[in-house]
């Protein structure tokens, strides 16, 4: 008989756990499901949403009636941040379909280019996207600009974390080498 407070016996180093232990750790991948299908929803929504606000980008431009150089450069701003919103949508579909792919089912029938082995592709994938983001902001930024703000500071700002996004980037896809 254990002497009271001693507990469960402890397990030696190396020696196996019980089945049901590692099939329920096994199985706590599944939670990732909770993620794709967040990342697949909100891809969605903004893909739906950006369609929307397309067709009514159109209809606006045509109903307004008000035909200028500046009414045009506004129409293109409004439109290349539209594809940005798609992009962002997509990217984000394509970030759950790559958690599913890492977690669930390695097999599933994607076309290579879309084909994700490593969670650091899969923050490649979502990095690159900000990156277009940040430059999409700055050029609305630019077109909007009225002079009385500093668009240079703005651009500063997006240039540095964009170079620390690259500096992540270059690190992660290098991993140091060992000197022997």
């Amino acid at each position: 008989m254990a002497s009271p407070g001693s507990g469960p016996p402890r397990r030696r180093q190396g020696e196996a756990q019980p089945r049901w232990v590692l099939r329920l750790l096994a199985s706590s991948r599944y939670f990732v499901l909770i993620a794709v299908v967040g990342a697949f929803l909100a891809g969605v929504t903004l893909l739906v949403y950006a369609t929307l606000a397309v067709v009514k980008t159109i209809w606006d431009a045509i109903s307004d009636g008000d035909l200028s150089i500046d009414g045009a450069k506004h129409l293109e701003v409004d439109f290349v941040e539209l594809i940005d919103v798609f992009l962002l949508g997509t990217v984000l579909i394509i970030v759950g379909l790559g958690l599913y792919e890492l977690f669930i089912e390695s097999d599933l029938p994607v076309p290579a280019w879309l084909r994700v082995d490593d969670l650091d592709q899969l923050k490649g994938k979502l990095v690159g996207a900000i990156v277009v983001l940040l430059g999409v902001s700055f050029l609305a930024s630019v077109v909007d600009w009225n002079g009385s703000t500093s668009i240079l500071d703005l651009g500063i700002a997006i240039a540095l974390v964009v170079a620390a996004f690259a500096l992540l980037n270059f690190v992660t896809s290098h991993p140091p080498q060992d000197d022997q």
